[in-house]
């Protein structure tokens, strides 16, 4: 199956990713088959091409929680935002 996901590249301590097209239990410096755009999280900009996004989800790729906040973000799909982290904390505070 496939998935939309982030692909880190940049030195240390100046992360940007590349989002991508690829197997979902691929490795993450794999191969990969398309390259639709990129994220910079220390400016927070991006750029998404918004047609291969959505021919790539018609044909059944599926984002990761974080690409999909950011399509969310961008306005190509309609919805809430997913969590990324869970506030749940296991049984630390009962006693």
């Amino acid at each position: 199956m496939l998935a939309i996901k982030l692909k880190r590249i940049g030195k240390k301590h100046q992360p940007s990713f590349r989002i991508i097209i690829a197997e979902k239990r691929s490795k993450l410096g794999g191969g990969y088959v398309e390259d639709i755009g990129w994220l910079n999280p220390l400016t927070k900009n991006y750029s998404i091409k918004k047609d291969r996004v959505e021919y790539w989800l018609k044909n059944g790729a599926q984002p990761t929680d974080t690409v999909y906040n950011l399509l969310v973000k961008s306005g190509l799909i309609n919805g809430p935002k997913r969590p990324k982290h869970s506030k749940k904390r296991s049984n630390e505070n009962k006693e």
